[in-house]
């Protein structure tokens, strides 16, 4: 039952985290590591419950999710957000986490690493809020095909651990011309593609030590992490309306100041 309990316990942490820019993978490492909770079990595991977070997108998101390929489409003038954007979007992150998976899970998965992910990523978080062009996609249906690619490069920050994927491609919309609001929308929308394939990459590479016992713990944190997330989501996209990422990367500064100052030293 302990087991179970840190499975509800990280779910609530990534169902609440997953959608603000403040790193969700960073916040579950930091926890699991004050839970003694470590190894490749649990690195899977902070992995595949964000797929719940993730389900919980394409709930809140299908009508627009069916738009992407011309089903209900509400928009008769001008370009509109379509499938080609996403996948322009996925590209760049999709190829380097293939590719720099196993180095991502040994060298990028620790405490410390995470502290210097969070603070490089704050830091992009208040440049973009200082030197934000002028607005030119003010709705999600407004980014163009070059805004949907340099987003998607941006993603790639994600890969490290603590980085934060909204807090990077929200940063990355804002220094491309998007507004805060665009910008999440589309960060969440891109969301699906990306940990769809990372949670099946993890699990193909970890079913050697995997067992018909886990199933319960990972559903555990997985349900949890959905329902969390249903909640998080809508309203993180009306605070974005009332504040910039300011106050999100000042709360990464002092998080990881203190974790450094009294748990890791």
């Amino acid at each position: 039952m302990e087991h179970y309990w840190i499975a509800i316990i990280l779910g609530i942490v990534e169902g609440l985290t997953e959608f603000l820019p403040v790193s969700s993978t960073g916040h579950m490492i930091l926890m699991a590591d004050l839970l003694n909770f470590d190894g490749d079990k649990a690195k899977t595991f902070e992995v595949v419950i964000q797929l719940g977070s993730i389900t919980a997108v394409v709930f809140v998101f299908w009508r627009r999710l069916l738009s992407l390929i011309g089903i209900g489409r509400t928009r008769t003038y001008g370009p509109q957000l379509n499938l080609l954007h996403v996948i322009i979007a996925v590209l760049p992150a999709g190829l380097a986490g293939v590719l720099l998976h196993d180095f991502i899970k040994k060298y990028l998965f620790s405490p410390y690493t995470v502290l210097m992910a969070l603070v490089a990523g704050a830091i992009l978080m208040i440049v973009a809020e200082r030197f934000q062009p002028r607005i030119t996609a003010p709705t999600i249906d407004d980014i163009t095909y070059r805004q949907a690619f340099g987003i998607g490069l941006f993603q790639c920050l994600a890969l490290w651990s603590g980085f934060s994927r909204s807090g990077a491609t929200i940063a990355g919309g804002l220094l491309l011309g998007t507004s805060h609001k665009a910008a999440a929308e589309f960060t969440f929308i891109v969301a699906i593609p990306v940990m769809l394939g990372a949670t099946g990459l993890d699990l193909i590479k970890s079913m050697h030590f995997l067992s018909a016992s886990d199933f319960g713990f990972f559903a555990t944190g997985f349900v949890t992490a959905f329902v969390v997330a249903m909640l998080a989501i809508v309203s993180f996209l009306k605070l974005l309306q009332r504040i910039s990422l300011t106050p999100f990367a000042i709360y990464r500064l002092l998080l990881a100041a203190v974790f450094y100052l009294f748990v890791l030293r």
